[in-house]
């Protein structure tokens, strides 16, 4: 249950299950592009449109056209500077050197054109029409794209819990692939153990047992839940998960451990 929701919380990227692989980060291309990948770069600044468009928009708390408005060439401008001038040392994500970049940037142009005094509210973009002059990149399309790149961080941040998650299992001798073959096919038996899991994060002293001895307290769980040691023995590699998740820093991972609604009228705890 757990790998198929993942890869389609992945989208198109493919997941390589035995590696943690989820594609390039923004890091990695960059790095990429300043070792001489000029097609990269192309890429990479149409991927993130959307996150200059943003950027740009909010520093003129107005609606910047792509098409008409100063504002984004000079945002555009920036975040390729920013793609040559990125360094991995400095600590930061690349994403918030390019907008500390195009900030700079913009503030330069603002106080050359001296015209931020007359800048029109951000809010413009929510409620001006096409009559407004809005097009080519209407407001719906606008929204659109914004709503899109927040998908995309949404995504990216769903994928480093993916990979966190991925490498704390290993230490369990876990691989991530093997989830899909040992997830409960029935909506009883997933409700049963979700609960289980997530009960077992939530009491200490078992919960530090799992992470200390590397294994599940199966002699305190079966006295505190009731069930058998081979229901618990059989669901070993799932319950680690849900506990793992319940009890982890993963906060975008939490919500589909949490208790579904049924989906078929079979199975019994396995």
């Amino acid at each position: 249950m757990l790998l198929a929701l993942w890869r389609r919380w992945v989208g198109r990227s493919r997941f390589n299950a035995d590696s943690a692989s989820v594609g390039q980060s923004p890091e990695e291309a960059v790095a990429s592009i300043q070792l001489g990948n000029e097609e990269l770069r192309n890429d990479l600044i149409q991927q993130y449109r959307p996150f200059i468009l943003k950027t740009a928009s909010r520093f003129s708390k107005r609606y910047i056209d792509p098409s008409r408005d100063d504002e984004y060439s000079v945002a555009l401008t920036a975040f390729d500077e920013a793609i040559n001038g990125y360094s991995p040392e400095s600590g930061g994500k690349f994403l918030s050197f390019a907008a500390q970049v195009m900030t700079r940037r913009l503030i330069d142009f603002a106080r050359k054109e001296e015209r931020h005094a007359a800048l029109v509210p951000f809010s413009a973009m929510e409620s001006a029409g096409e009559d407004e002059g809005l097009s080519p990149l209407t407001r719906l399309e606008s929204k659109e794209a914004l709503a899109a790149y927040d998908l995309d961080r949404e995504k990216a941040a769903r994928r480093e819990e993916i990979e966190a998650l991925a490498e704390e299992l290993a230490g369990f001798g876990i691989r991530f692939a093997e989830l899909s073959d040992h997830s409960p096919k029935h909506y009883d038996s997933r409700k049963l153990l979700l609960g289980i899991g997530r009960r077992l994060a939530e009491t200490p002293d078992l919960f530090a047992l799992l992470k200390e001895k590397r294994q599940l307290p199966l002699k305190e769980l079966c006295e505190k839940e009731r069930v058998s040691r081979k229901t618990l023995e059989r669901n070993r590699k799932y319950l680690i998960a849900v506990a793992l998740i319940a009890g982890g820093p993963y906060g975008w991972l939490k919500p589909y451990i949490e208790e579904e609604e049924p989906e078929d009228k079979g199975g019994a705890s396995e």
